[in-house]
């Protein structure tokens, strides 16, 4: 049986995350490429504009979760994105995910957020009943749009 240790990364696990998030973004289609994860990682804990949970068995890195802070207007409270979580295969159908999930909320509470969000591929059939059966409720009222990519303004009225 496994043992493993979820638990609020620091920036010297650094090096253990930039594989993981590697292959979340590769997961979702995007090209490897270690080295711009890694700076996207630390640019975010050197502005300290994520939270990044990590799940480990032992030294080895299984997994992660990153919020990123928001506010609701209308809740006029601090809000969460929950916006990555990723579990290496071999370490798949453990309950780090779960786990992870958790933390991240158990966070949020803490902090006295309003809400925690997160979006998922129409696709990722297996995440979304994971959500749903974590007490995760699927948005009725709300549909999102996205513009990208944004253009740099040309400085002109």
């Amino acid at each position: 049986m496994k043992t493993f240790v979820v638990r609020q990364a620091v920036l010297s696990d650094i090096e253990k995350l930039t594989p993981l998030f590697d292959g979340y973004r590769q997961f979702y289609g995007a090209a490897s490429d270690p080295g711009a994860a890694r700076k996207f990682l630390l640019d975010r804990f050197n502005h300290g504009e994520s939270v990044l949970f990590i799940a480990l068995e032992g030294e080895m890195a299984a997994g992660f979760a990153q919020l990123y802070p928001s506010f609701s207007s209308v809740l006029l409270r601090r809000t969460f994105v929950l916006n990555d979580l990723y579990v290496q295969d071999s370490f798949r159908r453990h309950g780090i995910a779960r786990r992870l999930m958790s933390a991240a909320a158990e966070f949020a509470a803490r902090l006295g957020a309003g809400r925690l969000t997160l979006t998922t591929a129409t696709t990722n059939t297996r995440a979304q009943t994971l959500y749903e059966s974590s007490g995760w409720k699927r948005d009725e009222q709300f549909i999102t749009y996205h513009l990208a990519p944004i253009a740099p303004s040309s400085g002109q009225p």
